[in-house]
């Protein structure tokens, strides 16, 4: 309990700071100036320092030090998903450039398939702020977007990476930009063999005397086998402005990647008798067209996505030849649109009206089921479902000091109507001295079972319900700042959520596993933030920010037998403590930077039972940096160090998942800006 004391006060400690600060500035003009899509919403935003820190980090590394969100990750290089507020992977909703990217056979999202270099704008919205974007977030939304590069003339980026475990990671931007064109092309491209050390705590390996007699016992180092990986993104983008109120914008994202699945950490087999490999090619693109006036706003939207997913599963049976026991094709197709108006017809209100759909089709098959009489059939479904999310919203302000914003959502899922998903947001600032508000906020929602729960062969189940929730929120936040001297933000929030008809999927008695409603969530706690930046002199800079969450997620639904002892218990791998510290010290064109997460035991089991493997205990990790830019009149040239898990600590985020110990990486950055000449001269 001291631990997790002391864990409370080092994150939010900087929140303290301002109660003896005696500098007063003026700060009226910061409400005046707020955003009116904003009112009553709780977000977070990543600025462009956090995004692009480094070439190797995904969006499953970004949220892991930045905010205090569980990010379950199956190992390096592998599965990445987020535990948003207590919920499921499935439950927090990802939206790329405005259009959903959940898999709509799984429902979640693989933030280690997310380049953090590939975006430029990310923003978490907590619990019923994700009604403003889209239904089916019970814990939440996640906006990951693109933008110009607001370039002048010809300008290009080349980064070359090295790291341990004979990693290397290549990067490549070009850019083109003129008053009104902007043109982007990123490339990325990370291999690795990715056969890091461990120590196996699930394994234990005897010494013998003489006699044979058993006279100690130790945990081996052991290689991570079977792990390689080799990711390539590329992703084009185009931007014109017209100049008299039209922007066009288009962006394609191509995905090819090949992982190893790595073995288990109880699995003694050899690595050379099976091979275990997923492979992925995904394009995703969003072309858009916005108008722009003095009092509306109209904005058009069409995308595609395609994805081929194969997964390959092969045993050797003994005699050399490797037979394959898993051949799993899916292959998704879903069609994008959607029309979204803003209207304001005075200063005090906004009017917003959005309409969208995403037509999806799946083809998921196992061409390697063995029927009775020896032969091979092909087992799996091909299924069509629409997806339609229309909303309006009101956003008024009476005064000054205080918001109001009330949403109305629908959505059809197929033959699937959902009850209205209202949301109603309030928000006034109560002290200018500070900037400190308060908001808080109610909503309504639903999330539809995913195509796999109600088509997976063997086991899916077309009877399930949607699972529904209310979501309530309260908090307060501030900001004050003196110019050039320092600024100091934070927030304090409080949700509490109630989830009714959770699905999730159990063992049956026909040896295979099929999904249920079976469980009643309260999902409740707090959220915390803050962030310092302080100008110590001229050269010298500092930036800090924290995180800490307290997220008790508890089943409380009726027992399905007297042997059930789920109900009352914390969710599996929901940690119930969770926290983050990011700081970057800045001299001069010298920069460190050191990052630091926790997260408390999480149970892996409903019952919380901790006996054998059914607890993975707390961990910390930390990671640092030091980069080193030289400028030069072409451009710069930078160089970059990092280690991470600084203190090799020994941890599993997944049971039987290995997870690697310390680890270097050396990064070398040429950045080159050719402005355009012509046009200085013009001007």
């Amino acid at each position: 309990m001291k631990k997790i004391f002391s864990i409370i006060l080092l994150s939010i400690g900087i929140s303290v700071i301002p109660s003896t600060a005696q500098i007063t500035i003026e700060q009226a003009e910061i409400w005046a100036d707020r955003v009116m899509k904003d009112i009553g919403v709780r977000k977070t935003t990543f600025d462009s320092v956090r995004l692009k820190e480094n070439i190797t980090l995904s969006m499953a590394d970004l949220l892991t030090y930045n905010t205090s969100i569980f990010v379950k990750s199956y190992g390096r290089a592998t599965l990445s998903t987020i535990s948003f507020r207590g919920t499921g992977a499935s439950h927090t909703q990802v939206l790329w450039n405005g259009m959903k990217i959940n898999s709509p056979m799984l429902g979640m999202t693989d933030f280690s398939m997310i380049p953090s270099y590939f975006i430029d704008d990310a923003t978490l919205l907590h619990g019923s702020s994700s009604v403003n974007e889209t239904g089916g977030g019970l814990g939440g939304a996640v906006k990951l977007e693109t933008k110009p590069a607001q370039n002048d003339g010809f300008s290009a980026q080349y980064t070359q990476g090295i790291g341990s475990f004979y990693t290397f990671d290549e990067f490549l931007r070009l850019t083109y930009g003129t008053p009104r064109l902007q043109l982007s092309t990123r490339v990325l491209l990370s291999t690795s063999p990715n056969n890091f050390k461990y120590r196996n705590h699930d394994k234990k390996v005897n010494v013998y005397d003489d006699d044979m007699n058993i006279i100690d016992q130790y945990y081996p180092i052991e290689r991570n086998r079977s792990g390689a990986f080799r990711d390539f993104h590329i992703l084009q983008e185009a931007f014109y402005n017209t100049g008299k109120g039209d922007r066009f914008s288009m962006s394609a994202w191509y995905l090819n990647s090949m992982r190893e699945l790595p073995m288990l950490t109880v699995d003694h087999a050899e690595e050379t008798s099976f091979e275990n490999i997923q492979r992925e090619q995904t394009f995703r693109g969003v072309a858009g067209w916005d108008r722009l006036k003095e009092k509306w706003k109209i904005a058009l939207k069409g995308g595609y996505i395609h994805t081929q997913l194969n997964y390959d599963y092969k045993r050797d049976l003994g005699n050399g030849f490797m037979a394959p026991m898993t051949e799993s094709r899916s292959t998704i197709n879903t069609f994008y649109a959607n029309a979204e108006s803003d209207y304001f017809p005075s200063k005090k209100w906004l009017l917003t009206a959005s309409l969208s759909l995403h037509q999806n089709f799946v083809l998921s098959k196992d061409r390697n089921i063995i029927k009775q009489d020896g032969d091979k059939a092909i087992v799996g479904y091909d299924r069509a479902r629409a997806e339609v999310s229309g909303s309006i919203s009101a956003k008024w302000k009476p005064i000054k000091r205080i918001g109001i914003s009330l949403v109305i959502r629908e959505e059809v899922t197929g033959n699937r109507i959902s009850p209205i998903i209202p949301a109603l947001f309030i928000d006034g600032l109560i002290s200018q001295k500070g900037n400190i508000t308060v908001k808080a906020s109610v909503s309504r929602n639903f999330r539809v079972p995913t195509l796999n729960d109600l088509y997976f062969l063997p086991g899916g189940n077309p009877d399930l319900k949607n699972e529904k929730g209310w979501t309530y929120d309260a908090g307060i936040n501030f900001y004050h700042s003196k110019e050039k001297v320092f600024s100091i933000k934070g927030g304090i929030n409080w949700f509490d959520s109630y989830i009714s008809d959770w699905i999730i999927w159990l063992p049956t008695t026909k040896g295979f596993f099929s999904p249920d409603n079976i469980k009643d969530v309260h999902a409740y706690g707090i959220e915390t933030n803050a962030a310092l930046q302080i100008n110590f002199t001229r050269n010298w800079n500092l930036d800090i920010s924290g995180t800490f969450s307290w997220t008790p997620s508890i089943n409380v639904g009726e027992p399905r037998s007297p042997a059930d002892m789920s109900v009352g218990k914390q969710l599996p791998y929901v940690p119930e403590f969770s926290s983050g510290i990011n700081g970057i010290l800045s001299w001069k064109s010298w920069s460190f930077q050191y990052k630091w997460c926790y997260y408390s035991p999480r149970f892996t089991m409903s019952s919380n039972d901790i006996t054998l493997t059914g607890r993975l205990p707390e961990y910390f990790m930390s990671n640092i940096s030091l980069e080193k830019r030289i400028p030069f009149t072409w451009g710069d040239l930078s160089f970059k160090g990092v280690i991470n898990n600084l203190f090799n600590e020994e941890y599993l985020s997944v049971l039987s998942r290995p997870m690697p110990g310390i680890n270097f990486q050396f990064f070398v950055t040429l950045s080159i800006n050719r402005p355009d000449t012509k046009k200085i001269i013009k001007k």
